[in-house]
Order: C-alpha cells, then sequence, then structure tokens
C-alpha cells in the first residue's frame, strides 16, 4: 500500500482553462478516497495528475513522499481503470488481462497463472478465451479490474468506471469493487459524478466544484455538516430544500427566518438565538434536508411550515411529498435580484406570484415579528441574494415554494391535503451571500 498526496495542485490549460485550483489531499494507506463533482469540475484531472498522465502547472503528486514520475507506466505501484475500459479489441479477455505483464517481459508460465487466478477472484474464468466485443459492459468491466490488479498495484486510480453500466448492475458492480478494493488493501482514488457511489464505497469524499475543493470528510460528515452551500445543494437525495430567507431579531430578544410567506421562529433561550440576532436584516439561504421536516397535526408547538400537497412519489417502503408552502425558493433569475431599497422577502412574493396563487392573498397575515427596516445599503448588506442554483448541479430550476419531505409508506397523504411539517433546529443549514455555512452553536 502507497499513500498519495496532491499537495497545493494546479493545472491551466493552453487555451487558460482553470481545471484544477490548488487542490491539496492526503490519501492514506489502504484508503478509499472519492472524488466527487459535477461534470468538468476537474476531477478526472486529478486522476490524471496523480497517474502522472498530465504534468501539473504548479504543485505536486507524492506517492510515498516523492515526486509522481510522468507517465503511468513508469510507476508500478499505481494502476489505473478508464472510464472506456480500453480493453485491446483485437485480443482475448485472458491477453488483456496478462498484457501489463508480458509487456514487463515475465515468464508465460507465470503469466498464465497469474491471469488464471485474478480471473478466478473476479468471477470471469468462463471469459477468458472471448473477445471484448462479445462481452457486456459489466463483465468488460471486471476484465478492466482485472487487469489493473493483475501486476498486484499498491494504489488503483478508477475514473467513472461505472458510468457506462446500467442502472442494476451498477448497484452490484460497486459493491465488488469497493469489496475488492478493501480485499486487496489497495490505496484508492475513485472518480465519480454519482453521489450513491461515493457516499456507500468511499471511506471519504472530496466535494470538488470548478477545480476547487469545496470538503473533503466521511460520508456521514459530508452529509450532515456541509461546509459550503454547494455541498450542501450536491450531496443528497433528494436534494436539499433552498429557501431564500431574511433574519430578523425581535424584541423580546429571539429571532425569526422570514421565509416570504412563513416564519420559523427562535425564541429568546434557544443557543441558536444569539448568533442569528447578530445577523439582523441580513439575507441568507436556508437548506433543510428532507429528513429535517416530520409530518405533525395541525396546532403543533415549535418550528413549522406549512403547505398543501402537491405531488406524491411513492417508493414503497416510504414516500417523497412534495408539499407547496409559497416560500421563496433559490433559483437563477431570482438569485440576481438587488434589493437596494430594503424590500422584505413577503414584498417581494407577492409581486412575483401571480394574481389567484393561493398564498398570495395570505403574504400579509404574517405572525407578528419586528420587521425593522434595513439600515442604508453597506458592502455587508448590499448584495441581492447568493446565486444558490447552478447548473452545474444539474437541476431545472425549482418550483416556486415547493419542498420534499420523507413520509413512511403506511400514511402517505393525498394531493391537494393541507400538511404541517415540524423543522427540526439543529438541522437548520444557513449560507451566507458567499455561499458558507453560518455556525449557530
Amino acid at each position: 500500500m502507497v499513500s498519495i498526496t496532491t499537495d497545493r495542485l494546479t493545472k491551466i490549460f493552453a487555451d487558460g482553462t482553470v481545471a484544477v485550483d490548488d487542490v491539496s489531499i492526503e490519501i492514506s494507506s489502504g484508503e478509499f478516497v472519492a472524488l466527487l463533482g459535477p461534470t468538468g469540475c476537474g476531477k478526472s484531472t486529478v486522476l490524471r495528475l496523480v497517474a502522472g498522465l498530465e504534468e501539473p502547472t504548479s504543485g505536486r503528486v507524492l506517492i510515498d513522499g516523492e515526486p509522481v514520475p510522468l507517465g503511468v507506466g513508469r510507476d508500478g505501484r499505481l494502476s489505473m481503470v478508464f472510464q472506456d475500459y480500453a480493453l485491446y479489441p483485437h485480443l482475448t479477455v485472458a491477453q488483456n488481462i496478462g498484457f501489463p505483464l508480458r509487456s514487463g517481459a515475465e515468464p508465460a508460465a507465470g503469466v498464465a497463472a497469474r491471469v488464471a487466478e485474478v480471473a478466478e477472484q473476479l468471477g470471469i474464468t468462463e471469459l477468458l478465451s472471448r473477445m471484448p466485443g462479445r462481452l457486456s459492459g459489466g463483465q468488460r468491466q471486471r476484465v478492466a479490474m482485472a487487469r489493473a490488479i493483475v501486476r498486484s498495484p499498491r494504489a488503483f486510480l478508477l475514473d467513472e468506471p461505472l458510468s457506462n453500466v446500467d442502472a442494476g448492475l451498477r448497484v452490484e458492480l460497486r459493491l465488488e469493487v469497493a469489496a475488492l478494493a478493501r480485499r486487496l488493501a489497495v490505496t484508492t482514488l475513485y472518480v465519480t459524478h454519482d453521489q450513491v457511489e461515493a457516499m456507500t464505497m468511499a471511506d471519504r469524499v472530496a466535494v470538488l466544484r470548478r477545480g476547487m475543493l469545496q470538503q473533503i470528510g466521511p460520508p456521514d460528515e459530508v452529509y450532515r455538516d456541509p461546509h459550503t452551500l454547494f455541498v450542501a445543494a450536491f450531496i443528497g437525495t433528494p436534494r436539499a430544500n433552498l429557501m431564500q430567507a431574511a433574519v430578523y431579531r425581535t424584541e423580546d430578544g429571539g429571532v425569526v427566518l422570514d421565509l416570504g410567506s412563513q416564519l420559523i421562529e427562535l425564541p429568546p433561550g434557544d443557543p441558536r438565538t444569539r448568533r442569528l440576532a447578530q445577523r439582523h436584516t441580513e439575507r441568507v439561504t436556508l437548506a433543510l434536508r428532507a429528513d429535517a421536516l416530520t409530518p405533525v397535526a395541525a396546532g403543533t408547538a415549535g418550528p413549522v411550515l406549512t403547505g398543501a400537497v402537491r405531488l406524491v412519489e411513492n417508493l414503497g417502503h416510504e414516500a417523497l411529498v412534495h408539499v407547496a408552502t409559497g416560500t421563496v425558493p433559490t433559483s437563477a433569475s431570482q438569485a440576481r435580484l438587488e434589493h437596494p431599497d430594503g424590500q422584505h422577502l413577503s414584498t417581494l412574493l407577492s409581486d412575483e406570484l401571480p394574481a389567484g396563487h393561493p398564498f398570495r392573498d395570505t403574504i400579509s397575515r404574517m405572525l407578528p415579528h419586528s420587521r425593522t427596516e434595513p439600515p442604508r445599503a453597506t458592502a455587508r448588506t448590499e448584495y441581492g441574494f447568493y446565486p444558490v442554483y447552478d447548473p452545474e448541479l444539474g437541476d431545472d430550476p425549482p418550483i416556486a415554494g415547493e419542498l420534499v419531505v420523507r413520509v413512511p409508506a403506511p400514511v402517505l397523504p393525498r394531493t391537494g391535503d393541507l400538511i404541517t411539517l415540524a423543522v427540526d433546529p439543529d438541522r437548520l443549514l444557513l449560507f451566507d451571500h458567499a455561499g458558507d455555512r453560518i455556525r449557530l452553536t
């Protein structure tokens, strides 16, 4: 096993594209780390830099503390599996698997024995005489993995190896790949755009965006404690509910989050109140994951949101319920608005909602709280809304005021029902205009 370190790694291509921007990651010996991010975020370029297939513009890659030589073939400690398998179509499966050994002048008998051993490990012994053109996608992937491990490497570099496999087989193969890496005790760097792969396979997940490292940590930590708005929006299925909010300090020392047509109130004694009160009149982004919301009876005390059920996605064991709440969603168009006159979100919402919208007439009947007008515009307050929605996330702009909540299958609501959702105060995720996490404790 080997350790892999990227030290302030930067790659700028000839056309000026910054593919990797000052990325530093330390991968311990035997660790499985997933590089996760949308298409074009630089994760495959990081992998190629680690493999020695690309030369960094600045920074360096270290394997066991030693610089990586240019050219993956020069370092027998590394073995790479490509997205398109890269099998030789004119060679049999056995010849493809044994190719790295033959190119190294291994004795023929030793090559055959090693190929047979690896093929048995991966359950492809019966395929050894076939040509790649006669294999399914899953079989080709196993052959590519066999060729990668035949030299007994000390590190795997995998570039979206399951992206060309159908969804059903992908679940099976990701378990096999993760189990294989751990059984062989091989340090693994795994590139993927699929968050489910990253979260279920890796010891740690490194999230990249536009060439920059956003966060790295164990899967549960990245999900539970995102450092940036991008990480909160990118990690999690279904995606976190993102809403625009304004922070107001009330006269009795409490705090409310003004969501436009509804409020989340935090009482004076709440431990989160003191820090939020310091952001009086600031506009922030609120992220609520589906499991931070719980259907409760109407009139339940504590922070709640109410709305009408718009859609129920029955998944068998549970359902994803889409609830129209009238809150102000984050979207590409709304994110770029600036309001130097200090308009409240309720005013913005009433202006933007079409006539006849069920929430338009309720906006004026807000729960009473201090609506002190913001001070004159300053560098701290005159920034409008942070652009939460990003095409990199691969989604269309959200439907106005819609939240998604998980509901147990036996108690499914029906479309059109009014529903009350309790908000877990410990699961409030708030982000400032720069997209950085606002810590409440």
